[in-house]
């Protein structure tokens, strides 16, 4: 099958790619997650995707070491960047008249996007390379035993930083004082990074399974690591 035929390190950076659009096209929209204590919480949906990046950062690292992984990091950095500057230009450009009905929408949700992937491309830059150096220096520690350790404790620190840079430069109110947008924001940021950091346990197990297969190592190997 032609699936058989594709690289296994391509394809990762695909997916990882895949998730950093997916997260800065469709993120803006909220979906309620759950009540608690009588307050409703929503979260973004890109929360389903992005945690993947962090998990594909710590399988690439684990395998090809922290070089492979900042420049796959990197280059998600600059679709971003290319991302934002060819939204900037599609809503600048004047429509047709097939398209002029449809206009004001498009300009809505992708110039709402704009002030998102600025946001992101910053939050992104730090959490990513923070990520790989905190994964580096736990593995430097503890050579190649606890994976798992690694894997989250890199990730809690670095979503962390991610969430809490990009709640602030996305949804700061610039006509509310500091106290107020800082109250709010936390509210949001929260519970957001605690579920990010449900997502990274949850995956843990496919941190080891994409390990185990771009290494191509066998299962007796992999646990004998763990």
């Amino acid at each position: 099958m032609w699936i058989k035929q594709i690289h296994k390190f391509d394809f990762l950076v695909s997916l990882y790619i895949f998730c950093v659009l997916v997260s800065e096209l469709m993120g803006a929209k909220t979906v309620p997650l759950c009540t608690l204590f009588g307050v409703p919480y929503a979260a973004s949906v890109a929360l389903f995707v992005l945690p993947f990046t962090f998990s594909v950062n710590d399988i690439i690292t684990e395998v090809h070491g922290k070089e492979r992984a900042r420049s796959v990091i990197r280059s998600g950095l600059l679709i971003i960047f290319f991302l934002f500057l060819f939204t900037l230009l599609a809503t600048q450009l004047p429509p047709s008249k097939r398209f002029a009905a449809s206009e004001p929408a498009y300009d809505l949700i992708f110039g709402f996007s704009m002030r998102m992937s600025f946001a992101s491309l910053v939050a992104f830059a730090l959490a990513e390379l923070l990520d790989v150096y905190i994964f580096v220096k736990i593995r430097a520690l503890l050579g190649k035993k606890k994976l798992w350790l690694r894997n989250n404790a890199s990730n809690f620190i670095a979503q962390f930083i991610d969430t809490t840079v990009f709640i602030f430069l996305a949804f700061y109110a610039f006509d509310k004082s500091f106290s107020v947008n800082t109250t709010f924001l936390f509210g949001l940021i929260m519970p957001y990074w605690i579920l990010k950091c449900c997502m990274s346990i949850i995956e843990t197990p496919l941190v080891y399974i994409g390990v185990s297969w771009l290494k191509g190592k066998g299962k007796e190997e992999l646990h004998h690591e763990s």
